[in-house]
C-alpha cells in the first residue's frame, strides 16, 4: 500500500499553497494497492517537531479522517472523500490544517492505515479516540513525509 502526492515526493517539500502561509488546503492525495480485504481507510496527518514550548506532548494533528471508503483512489485537493468522517485537528477544527511551523524545518507524515473494519465514532474524534479504535484492525499501512519550513520573515521566536 501507498500514499502519494503529485504536488511532493516522500521527503521532499510540501509547496506553500498546501501551509497557512498559502491557501491552507489539503493536497490531492493518490491511494495505491489498498488490500482487497480492507474496510476502511484512515488517514492521519501529524507533526512530531513541535517544540515543547507550545505543545508538552511534542505532537501537533493536523488532520484526522476516519471511514474513508476502501475504493477510493485519490483524495482530491481541498476535499474529505466522500461518507468519510472528519476527527478533530489540534486546532481544534474538523478539517485539514496546513503546516505552520514556528521556528525551523519540520517533518509531515501522512499516515494511512487500511482496516478491517468500519471506526463506530462520530465526527470530531480526535486522533488518540481514532487510534485506540484502529487497535487490533490494521490490516496495511503506508506513509508520505513531506518536509515544510516558512520563510525567515513568518518564523516565531520562541525561547526556551
Amino acid at each position: 500500500m501507498k500514499i502519494i502526492s503529485k504536488e511532493f515526493t516522500h521527503g521532499g517539500f510540501i509547496p506553500e499553497k498546501f501551509t497557512c502561509i498559502g491557501v491552507n488546503i489539503n493536497p490531492e492525495l493518490e491511494l495505491v494497492d489498498v488490500p482487497a480485504e480492507a474496510k476502511s481507510l484512515v488517514l492521519i496527518m501529524d507533526d512530531p517537531d513541535v517544540p515543547v514550548v507550545v505543545r508538552e506532548d511534542r505532537m501537533f494533528d493536523h488532520w484526522v479522517v476516519s471511514n474513508i471508503n476502501p475504493d477510493t483512489k485519490i483524495i482530491d485537493e481541498d476535499s474529505t472523500p466522500a461518507g468519510a468522517k472528519n476527527g478533530l485537528n489540534s486546532a481544534g477544527d474538523e478539517s485539514y490544517r496546513g503546516p505552520c511551523p514556528p521556528d525551523t524545518l519540520h517533518r509531515y507524515f501522512f499516515k494511512l492505515y487500511a482496516l478491517d473494519t468500519v471506526l463506530d465514532l462520530q465526527s470530531g474524534a480526535p486522533k488518540t479516540d481514532v487510534e485506540n479504535a484502529m487497535q487490533g484492525h490494521i490490516i496495511g499501512t503506508a506513509v508520505l513525509i513531506g518536509l515544510y519550513e516558512k520563510p525567515d520573515d513568518e518564523k516565531t521566536i520562541i525561547y526556551i
